[in-house]
């Protein structure tokens, strides 16, 4: 049986102008979604309750806020009972526009349209279709795909389910010790112990204990560039990589974008950035991140996750690029883009329960595990105070760890105010974790303080690390100019053109070699901000053209 089609319901009391509101719904949406109509705010109502009834999901709800009795603000907030994750948006006329501004916090509105929304091309469908890419992405309809089963803290099928995750692909997760069907799936299998994890894809064989390269592969992400040869290539899919893609794809360039892992990098994993400008809600590092992908990919460039650069060869004024799988791609110009990663805390035992309690940044599939457990957090800035908040939702005990004195210094006042407001969040100040202990997973940790030297153990589920950032370039060493912690050095930080081969100075955002760019948070002197990170990809791309049209 073919799933049920999501629904879009408009609500107006108007009969004309629902009907011209259906019209132009069907007109775009009616491949992918039922459009319904309401005649009036109670009406939506009680279709909404019989949409719930039916198990209907409903994917979006566009209603006018003046009508008489139940206006549209008391339809979305109604709406709330039965479908709490769909997108509600108002059509508004000018006067209603600061009734609309507080149904932002007062009912989670995602978007208000003044009428009349002619032509609709330009007025009301980019809206929509933004709405429903973000509600699409959400939505879990009933279960069909990508099965892992293995032993509960199997640090290799953390490591599959993590890779998943990342690259937003949904997936079931099945332990031994806890679900009966997953015995039943070995055993249909022909899988043993030594077998596991087990991948069960939504059709095909199974994997047994694979790679999250062979996974790649069998999901159908791609891992090979199609061509061999590109005017750009771009390494790290943090925000700059994907800023630069989109960018230089846009503008007409053959653009190749490479990523070890998924896109978005360390910023897919900031649970809410409430500071990134026209997402006036937030919006979280993994949205961000699948939003720009789709753009990219859409506008033509090209993505390969998992992919991994090796090393450059200079062959001036061509870049040849060496990927781990042994493939090669020859490139006019590069822009490095390869970010940080978290830096690793040295104390007994964490490395052990790495994966199994302890973990370097964190999402979904770690908080879960630890439901209703006390949570440590390691780390004063900023991606550890958004951590905090996030694990609030899984936890009413959360303690951050720190050596300073206060998150003054480290952290921003929006944060901290949050924090403050916050009775499951505490700070402890002047300390330092100096142990992990456990079997299979991780049960306590030592806590020492910084004055005295005196040490406790405490129970805990879990220890979210966030202490700090190396750059991303060992593949990088003896190509280009490095600082002494290893961040790119480009433009005038640049200490010697020695091996400077063209007729011109290093153009901004320039390594010490012609053609290759460096951007975000990987290059010396970033400000370590989404939006500067974002901005560098993309103006990285103007030299680009500059350094083109000389070759």
């Amino acid at each position: 049986m073919s799933p049920k089609k999501p629904v879009i319901l408009a609500v107006d009391d108007e009969p004309e102008v629902l009907r011209a509101v259906q019209r132009d719904l069907r007109s775009q949406f009616a491949d992918s979604f039922q459009i319904l109509g309401a005649g009036g705010g109670q009406e939506a109502i009680d279709a909404l309750e019989e949409l719930a009834l039916r198990e209907t999901p409903v994917a979006l709800i566009l209603a006018d806020q003046r009508m008489p009795g139940v206006t549209g603000v008391d339809v979305l907030r109604e709406s709330l009972k039965h479908f709490p994750d769909t997108r509600k948006a108002l059509l508004t006329a000018y006067a209603d526009t600061e009734v609309a501004i507080s149904a932002i916090n007062e009912v989670g509105l995602d978007h208000y349209i003044m009428k009349p929304w002619d032509p609709p091309d330009q007025k009301l469908y980019p809206i929509l279709d933004d709405l429903l890419d973000d509600w699409q992405a959400h939505f879990r309809p009933t279960f069909e795909g990508i099965r892992i089963i293995g032993q509960e803290w199997s640090r290799p099928a953390f490591e599959l389910k993590a890779f998943l995750a990342m690259n937003q692909i949904p997936y079931k997760s099945l332990t031994l010790e806890k679900d009966d069907e997953a015995h039943h799936l070995m055993e249909s299998a022909g899988a043993g112990l030594a077998d596991l994890p087990l991948v069960l894809p939504g059709d095909g064989e199974p994997l047994m204990n694979p790679t999250p390269d062979e996974l790649a592969e069998k999901i159908g992400l791609q891992t090979h560039a199609k061509e061999p040869a590109y005017d750009l290539a771009i390494v790290g899919a943090g925000p700059a990589g994907l800023a630069a893609a989109v960018y230089g794809a846009s503008e007409g360039l053959k653009t190749v974008l490479i990523e070890a892992s998924a896109p978005g990098g360390q910023a897919a994993q900031s649970t809410l950035i409430e500071n990134y400008l026209g997402f006036p809600k937030g919006i979280s590092g993994a949205d961000l991140a699948r939003r720009a992908y789709s753009q990219a990919t859409r506008l033509g460039a090209e993505i390969l996750v998992p992919a991994q650069v090796e090393r450059i060869e200079r062959k001036d004024p061509y870049k040849i690029l060496h990927l781990h799988d042994g493939s090669e791609i020859t490139t006019k110009a590069v822009v490095v883009t390869s970010g940080v990663e978290y830096r690793r805390l040295e104390a007994k035992g964490l490395e052990e329960l790495t994966g199994a309690g302890v973990y370097y940044g964190t999402s979904n599939i770690e908080a879960s595990y630890h439901q209703g457990q006390p949570m440590y957090v390691v780390g004063g800035g900023n991606s550890a105070g958004q951590a905090s908040l996030f694990l609030t939702r899984f936890t009413d005990s959360v303690t951050i760890v720190i050596r300073s004195d206060d998150l003054t210094a480290t952290m921003s006042q929006y944060l901290i105010d949050n924090l403050n407001h916050n009775e499951a969040v505490s700070v402890l100040p002047r300390s330092q974790v100096v142990e992990a202990k456990g079997d299979t997973h991780l049960r306590s940790i030592v806590l020492e303080d910084r004055d005295t030297g005196e040490q406790r153990e405490v129970e805990a589920g879990a220890v979210f690390i966030f202490i700090g950032q190396k750059a991303q370039t060992d593949w990088l060493q003896g190509l280009v100019q490095l600082d002494e912690r290893g961040f790119v050095l480009a433009g005038l930080d640049l200490d010697s053109l020695k091996d400077w081969t063209v007729d011109r100075d290093p153009l901004p955002l320039e390594t010490s070699v012609p053609g290759i760019f460096v951007a975000g948070d990987v290059r010396h002197g970033s400000i370590r901000r989404v939006a500067g990170a974002t901005g560098e990809g993309s103006t990285a791309i103007r030299f680009v053209h500059q350094h083109l049209a000389a070759l």
